[in-house]
């Protein structure tokens, strides 16, 4: 029987009572897989706790490596902070000590642990979180969520095609809200905006608003020094296919033309062989972001797919970061 470890490593939302139903639904859940649940010491603390005290969370994350009973590590939920556990992480090679193969899942904030451990040579998987998918509050998790969490548990995602439907959030998380369905729509599919497919890579990324902190200051003042200190943004982007996605704020086109220019300056666009690109949450911007991507990018020969359930979208994939993938324009087959 598998060990899940549960951490926070951006906001402590999973200690609040005001979600302890969603928690108890989710602990459920995960049994009914199979898996035996492990809280890392920390995770269960509060938002007001885990926002004054990054190294606690950073503890976790080293000790979820080190714990020999703990065989996979899930992060409860996102958040916008993450970047503050990077001294606890890296002064002292503290997290290069302990880590290992572990497979770790997470999406969102988690972008920048994602980070953390691809400068570390580990491969790390993408798209799901314990609060955002194990803990749904319909009767069941969404049914293409399901499979590909089955997926990841067994190790066995070698084809990740589109979504038949795709759904409206949720607005409130109440009790009340215990079994009601959620709205869906049927999905259109891949969507490919430019470029020949198909394509080979390794692919690499995550959220968009993540990334776009970590060269801004809006929100942060620190977050790009520290970023820049601890050189959290990848620099091999040569062999690899870049995934992007966008968060629940649903950024406005503006804001999003901006953070494709941070990468366009790193020099992202003129490495990459292709371009993977979420569907935005609940459909948000659709039409305006294919624009901006096709406008900044500015390279007809680079090919760009759109419309991948992942990341904040409903429902959500998991994407394994560091394995070669093709890219086709409807399905993504591992090798």
């Amino acid at each position: 029987m598998k060990t899940v470890g549960i951490v926070s490593l951006s906001r402590g939302t999973i200690g609040e009572d005001f979600v302890s139903h969603e928690v108890e639904l989710g602990i459920q859940r995960l049994k009914n897989f199979g898996l035996k649940i492990k809280f890392m010491p920390n995770a269960l603390k509060g938002i007001d706790y885990l926002s004054k005290h990054p190294e606690s969370r950073a503890s976790d994350l080293i000790e979820a490596y080190k714990d020999e009973e703990v065989d996979i590590i899930l992060c409860a939920i996102g958040g916008d902070d993450t970047y503050r556990l990077a001294p606890y992480l890296f002064d002292n090679d503290e997290l290069k000590r302990v880590v290992n193969n572990k497979p770790f899942l997470g999406f969102s904030d988690t972008t920048i642990n994602h980070f953390m451990l691809h400068k570390l040579g580990i491969n790390t998987y993408y798209g799901q979180s314990f609060l955002a998918d194990i803990c749904e509050l319909d009767k069941d998790m969404l049914p293409y969520t399901k499979h590909y969490f089955e997926l990841f548990l067994n190790n066995d995602i070698k084809t990740i095609v589109p979504s038949e439907y795709w759904y409206s959030s949720r607005k409130t998380y109440g009790i009340e809200e215990l079994g009601i369905p959620l709205k869906k729509h049927l999905n259109e599919g891949y969507l490919l905006l430019q470029g020949e497919l198909p394509i080979k890579g390794k692919i690499l990324g995550g959220c968009l608003d993540s990334i776009f902190d970590m060269f801004d200051d809006t929100r942060y003042k620190d977050m790009p020094l520290i970023c820049q200190k601890y050189d959290l943004f990848p620099r091999d982007w040569e062999d690899k296919i870049l995934l992007i996605e966008s968060s629940e704020e649903m950024m406005s086109p503006i804001k999003y033309e901006k953070a494709l220019n941070y990468l366009k300056k790193e020099g992202v666009f003129n490495k990459v062989r292709g371009i993977l690109v979420g569907k935005p949450m609940d459909n948000a911007y659709f039409r305006e972001y294919q624009d901006i991507l096709v406008k900044v990018v500015d390279n007809k020969e680079l090919p760009i797919l759109y419309n991948i359930n992942i990341g904040h979208c409903l429902p959500r994939c998991v994407i394994p970061f560091g394995i070669e993938f093709s890219v086709y324009k409807d399905r993504i087959i591992y090798g």
